[in-house]
């Protein structure tokens, strides 16, 4: 068992980039990390994260400062900032193969994004009931369940609408970010379904129903203590006093489009890598999942009943944003990934479970959360002699080391709520909160004012519940 300074120093070597942290280490261990790394010709330069750190910067920053200008020239400033490692990366390193590999991951990405939220805009919940706190915190424990169903994407565009129409009169921005904690991340955690970095885990050869059966006891009170703070808070707001009638009634319309979300919901599954008999379209970046999904887009979007969309006031503002950020912080995160990757693999020897937990969750807050999982599942696996692409290794891993697989499927996943930029139907939310009229937080307040003070006290206390002690 390696001590709590030991610890300490390696995950700062997971989370910071080598070149820094030699100016505070003379260890030969350190040194023969950079000498590997220097040595390595596929690996970039750190000085190349800082494109992702410059853009997170506008991100959080831009909405406060220039809002005007941030408005206008986000989609620019974003697509420079990725050009720059896009040409880095052809020029300096001549590496096509990481760069297809991205663009794959991002057509993915928005696909599914696209699709869900065309789908549901076709979809009118109209619940003709009073907001209470009981009422929103069902909402919120619904979508939690059903985002293991349909994923953290698909139960957050389908219910943000009505759960921002049930509370019209008094809704608050802690409401959207609840929403947020609850729905579009931790509640996604019982399937490979439910969020993306578990889906890549399945893909591997993790068993479908090992979330399931290994997490819903971690899952279960993390859920529950997040909808008593919220309740707790919900409570306080005084509301607003009005002489409102309410029938009680719950309308739904749009009943076709749902035939269109079961049409995304299996097209997840069709992939070479889960069924043998689908056709690769290599070296297209692209698969015949991603054209049925953009097919959905158009569909869904032409045979909309043109009331349901104006009564969900739906345009293309929020997944325009959406597409346009995430092209550059897809393409920015490229080197930050895969120095990660180096440092894991190199130092997974050494790192106890506690060490992964932390380091996938902090770092699945910033970086797509999906590549971070995969990377630390392929460093716990070399960390026990075993192979992350042979199925059969995987699925002894998953056996054997049961608590090594939980702590970076908890984290990924619960991590993800963290950031605007954590999981993608967090920016969506925001977005289509914003497009409301909800004035949501900025990047740096929504971690200060909620995400830090409510979520890390929990995820300490999961820590220290399941993860803690253990080498």
């Amino acid at each position: 068992m390696i001590n709590k300074f030991t610890r300490i120093k390696l995950v700062l070597l997971l989370l910071l980039p080598l070149d820094i942290i030699s100016a505070f280490s003379n260890s030969g261990e350190l040194q023969s990390v950079q000498h590997a790394l220097e040595e390595s010709h596929n690996l970039p330069s750190a000085i190349m994260v800082l494109p992702f750190v410059l853009l997170l910067i506008a991100i959080a920053t831009g909405p406060i400062f220039y809002h005007h200008f941030w408005e206008k020239n986000y989609p620019k400033i974003s697509m420079a900032l990725g050009s720059l490692t896009v040409i880095y990366y052809l020029v300096i390193l001549e590496d096509t193969h990481s760069l297809l590999h991205t663009f794959a991951e991002y057509l993915s990405f928005i696909a599914l994004l696209a699709s869900l939220f065309i789908a549901s805009g076709g979809i009118l919940i109209k619940v003709d009931r009073k907001a209470t706190p009981a009422l929103n915190s069902f909402i919120l424990l619904f979508g939690a369940v059903i985002a293991n169903i349909i994923g953290t994407t698909g139960a957050s565009m389908l219910l943000i609408r009505p759960f921002m129409k049930i509370n019209k009169d008094n809704i608050k921005p802690y409401h959207i970010i609840f929403f947020i904690f609850i729905v579009s991340n931790i509640g996604g955690a019982l399937t490979p379904i439910g969020d993306p970095p578990l889906f890549l885990g399945f893909l591997r050869g993790i068993d479908f129903f090992w979330f399931v059966e290994n997490v819903w006891y971690i899952w279960l009170p993390t859920v529950l203590i997040v909808i008593t703070i919220f309740y707790l808070v919900d409570s306080r707001n005084p509301g607003i006093d009005n002489e409102n009638q309410y029938s009680g009634k719950i309308e739904f319309s749009g009943l076709k489009n749902i035939g269109y979300l079961l049409i995304i919901l299996i097209s997840v599954f069709i992939d070479p890598g889960v069924m043998d008999w689908v056709p690769s379209l290599a070296p297209l970046p692209f698969g015949i999942r991603e054209i049925i999904m953009f097919s959905v887009c158009y569909f869904a979007y032409k045979s909309a009943d043109r009331r349901i969309l104006e009564a969900n006031e739906f345009d293309f503002e929020p997944i325009k944003e959406v597409a346009y950020l995430f092209v550059g912080i897809f393409a920015t995160m490229i080197p930050a990934l895969q120095l990660i990757a180096y440092e894991a693999n190199v130092l997974g020897d050494e790192i106890g479970v506690g060490d992964f937990y932390w380091a996938t969750g902090i770092l699945s807050g910033f970086l797509d959360n999906a590549p971070t999982y995969l990377n630390f599942l392929s460093a716990e696996l070399g960390k026990f002699g075993l192979d992350i692409n042979m199925k059969l290794q995987v699925h002894q891993f998953q056996m054997e080391h049961v608590i090594y697989l939980q702590a970076i499927s908890v984290a990924a996943v619960f991590f993800g709520a963290m950031t605007y930029i954590g999981n993608g139907p967090n920016f969506m939310v925001k977005a289509i909160s914003e497009r409301a009229g909800v004035k949501m937080p900025t990047f740096f307040a929504y971690m200060v004012k909620y995400s830090i003070p409510i979520l890390i006290p929990i995820f300490i206390v999961v820590w220290l519940v399941f993860f803690n002690g253990h080498a």
